[in-house]
Order: structure tokens, then sequence, then C-alpha cells
């Protein structure tokens, strides 16, 4: 992926351009930082290191991550970890996420992700927007059917994800699945999450990437 650094006095701004939807909420939360007009468009010293932080991490892909370099505190990943299905969109995942990427020795540690379920993502498993394009669409109810009646620990659990080959994306670990303006949502002692964009059961993976042949890279 194609990542970019700025640095400024009291925060490093890391940006992986692959994975932004263009979501704006860093533009709109601290234009004068972020502002895609400008070149460079990110400007770390154009507010305090705490605004910066407080506004990166209302990025629901990740593009955006920040490094203290006063101190300040690193982010925190949320106690309880939660996917909301976005209507027509991808999967917004936050949690401590552990990302098994395919050839990858070690996992990618996450706190905050974007998911394609449409299939068509250039970038996968993460979002690039191509949803859009495709015209992707899905109402995102969630079948509670499998829910589970089970407490989050006092403790951060590791939610690990993994795309698995030509298949769905696994889930492990306990998890809190939303659907559009939280109308249905449970918790779930991990799940199997369509991302070819064919399941008649989505977000659930029904087996459908099979009758379709979708190829993607995983484990």
């Amino acid at each position: 992926m194609k990542r970019l650094t700025y640095t400024g006095n009291d925060v490093e701004i890391t940006y992986d351009v692959e994975r932004c939807i263009h979501a704006a909420e860093c533009a709109n939360g601290l234009p004068g930082v972020f502002d895609p007009n400008r070149k460079p468009w990110v400007d770390p010293n154009g507010a305090s290191a705490d605004e910066v932080a407080a506004v990166i991490q209302r990025c629901p892909t990740g593009a955006l991550k920040f490094r203290r370099t006063d101190s300040g505190s690193a982010e925190v990943p949320a106690e309880n970890a939660t996917i909301a299905v976005a209507e027509d969109g991808p999967l917004y995942v936050t949690g401590n996420l552990h990302i098994h990427m395919p050839d990858a020795e070690q996992p990618l540690v996450e706190t905050r992700a974007a998911f394609c379920r449409c299939g068509a993502s250039k970038a996968k498993p993460f979002c690039d927007g191509a949803h859009q394009e495709a015209k992707f669409r899905d109402g995102c109810r969630v079948d509670l059917a499998r829910a589970v009646d089970a407490e989050y620990s006092d403790d951060t659990d590791v939610i690990d994800v993994t795309p698995l080959a030509d298949g769905p994306l696994k889930v492990e670990g306990l998890i809190e699945i939303a659907g559009a303006d939280n109308a249905e949502t449970g918790r779930f002692a991990g799940a199997f999450l369509c991302r070819c964009g064919a399941s008649s059961n989505k977000p659930f993976c029904d087996g459908s990437h099979r009758e379709i042949a979708f190829e993607a890279a995983g484990s």
C-alpha cells in the first residue's frame, strides 16, 4: 500500500492512500490540518496534537493514523469490538484488530478498518470506495439467529480477522454486529462475512463465492 508520512512538532501522521474512501471526517473536523486542495494536503502543525489525534480517531477506515512525539497518549482500541454494516457500503470495524494479511508473517494491529463487501475493491480485504462505481446495493439487515447471549470481558479482547482465499472474511472473537441505524444489533462469537457481494444472507457468507468463482487473495 502507498503510505505517506507527515511529521510535525508533536505528532506524526500517516496516510494509507488506498484505504481512503473520502469519508471527510478529517477535512470537516480540522480543515486547517487536512485540506485536499493544498499541497501537501496535511499540515500536522495546523492544530494541537490533541486535536489532531481526536479527529484522526474519527477516520472510519484507518487510512489515517497518528504517532505522538510529545508526551501524549497513543490511540487505545475500543473495549467493545463492533462491526457496523454500512448500507450499500463496507463493514466498518473497530476494536483490538489483528488482521492476518496473505503471506504476512505478523498480523496488522489496527483499531479501525473498513472491509470490502462488494467484491470490487482493488485493495482487498480493505474497502477502496469501489462499491460506489459498482453500484453495490444492500440494505444491511443483520440476521440475529446466530447471535449469542454473552458479555464482554473487562479486558479489551483481540479480534482476529482473516480474509480466506477466494472466500469470506473470517472474524474470531466476541463482536457486536449492527445493521443500518442499529436496527438489528447482536453479539456474535465470531462470524464468516461475505466479501464477494453475492450472498443472499449479507453480511454473512452463504457460500455464493463458489458459485460466482470469486477470486481474492487470502489465507
